[in-house]
């Protein structure tokens, strides 16, 4: 017995996207009773909400392909100010109005331009009597444009007298998007996360051909077993399972056992599994890297110099500055002549080592230092004379929006900026390297 169904399309496309759309069958039903049939007003807007990996995008864009609906996707991430995004919108009316694909450039720069153009678009025959669905992914990006441009797409099926709906997919709830003079509702829709029933069902579609469809289900149960606690994210596990697959299958490759040996082969992939949950999320090593350490059976510890917290590329002279921040931010000012001269004098180190011999300056953390110190330290370091230029002072800057360093105090004229440096020793000595 089918789970959708409904009169206006037909059963055969129906069944074709239950099986594309497995375990989002009530929300799929939902939508379809939402839209209605091709030629009936839907609601003015949608807005769909839910974690990462729980299927928004992927349902809203399979079942817009499957039943052939006139429909314009954009990513407003893609498209990130509001000029690119109305633009984008237009081309895409009127590859759907059109037969042919070559569109004319179009130029919109107000809301009131887009209103005009998108009537004119919509002047085909065809879509006059469908209803066009407009899918915005990644809608939180859409509070960082014009404060117009969130209620008009919300009723625009007003502006434009034409039917069109809009659809908003987000990862936040719509409480963080209604603006505080107010706007239109859309409908809110929310996608749960898919339980641990519904990933083994889904992972377990993905066998390989030479394997039977029960051993790649047992396989899965293992790795959901382990995985499921710390990872829910579906697009993660599909990654871990295509990734460790090879290891499961070595005994039975090897003829050491057989696909129903389930002990065996769960002895043989655990220590792997321990292993891979030390990447999980964090992709310090590559797939093809991670298949050449499991073969030598080594550890993930090894592959020195692959974190994403130690591989960062900078400028030439932002190394040194960081490297100078850092010198900074944890040698007392009074070392200063000590370590940065060449004639410094005698320096008595009794009565100096005495009083930090019980703490660590790694211990107590960084310590704010000026702007004019952090330069002194800088032409010490460099080989070369460097030159108090702006751009020197625009890689600083740019170095506090990488939060690389962190600004403290005002920036005012009776004091200078102070600055501390926010990377660990492991990361300098990278940088350093």
């Amino acid at each position: 017995m089918p789970n959708l169904e409904h009169p206006a399309y037909p059963a055969a496309d129906l069944l074709h996207l239950e099986s594309l759309v497995p375990c989002r069958e009530s929300q799929v039903s939902m939508l379809l009773s939402i839209f209605g049939e091709r030629q009936q007003f839907s609601f003015p807007s949608i807005f769909i909400y839910g974690h990462t990996s729980s299927g928004k995008t992927y349902v809203m864009q399979t079942l817009l392909t499957t039943l052939q609906l006139p429909h314009v996707f954009v990513n407003c991430v893609e498209y990130f100010t509001s000029r690119l995004l109305l633009e984008e919108i237009l081309i895409q009316v009127q590859s759907c109005s059109s037969d042919t694909e070559q569109t004319s450039p179009v130029h919109c720069d107000t809301l009131n331009d887009f209103v005009r153009l998108f009537k004119q678009a919509l002047a085909s025959r065809e879509l006059q009597d469908q209803t066009l669905y407009i899918v915005l992914d990644r809608a939180e990006q859409l509070r960082e444009m014009e404060a117009n441009i969130l209620p008009a797409f919300l009723r625009l099926q007003e502006l434009t007298d034409r039917n069109v709906t809009v659809v908003l997919l987000s990862e936040i709830v719509w409480e963080l998007f209604r603006p505080n003079v107010g706007c239109f509702e859309p409908f809110t829709m929310y996608f749960p996360d898919y339980s641990i029933g519904h990933l083994q069902k889904i992972l377990s579609q993905n066998h390989p051909p030479e394997y039977s469809a029960d051993f790649y289900a047992a396989y899965i149960n293992i790795l959901l077993g382990v995985f499921y606690m710390v990872c829910r994210d579906l697009k993660e596990l599909r990654h871990l399972a295509a990734l460790n697959f090879a290891k499961y299958c070595e005994p039975v490759v090897r003829g050491e056992a057989n696909e129903r040996d389930t002990r065996k082969l769960w002895k043989n992939i655990e220590p792997h599994l321990k292993k891979a949950m030390q990447t999980v999320y964090l992709r310090e090593i590559s797939s093809s890297q991670w298949e050449r350490l499991q073969h030598d059976g080594g550890e993930p510890g090894q592959l020195k110099g692959l974190s994403a917290h130690t591989h960062v590329e900078l400028p030439y002279y932002s190394k040194f500055l960081l490297i100078a921040a850092y010198l900074a931010s944890y040698n007392p000012v009074r070392t200063d002549k000590r370590f940065f001269l060449k004639h410094h004098g005698k320096i008595r180190k009794t009565n100096f080592m005495k009083k930090h011999e019980k703490t660590s300056n790694h211990l107590l953390g960084p310590k704010p230092f000026p702007l004019d110190r952090l330069l002194a330290i800088l032409y010490s370091i460099v080989d070369n004379r460097v030159a108090p230029t702006a751009n020197i002072f625009s890689q600083i800057t740019s170095l506090v929006t990488l939060q690389l360093l962190s600004m403290v105090g005002q920036n005012d004229q009776l004091d200078g900026p102070r600055y501390k440096c926010t990377v660990s020793l492991d990361f300098i000595r990278a940088i350093a390297r």
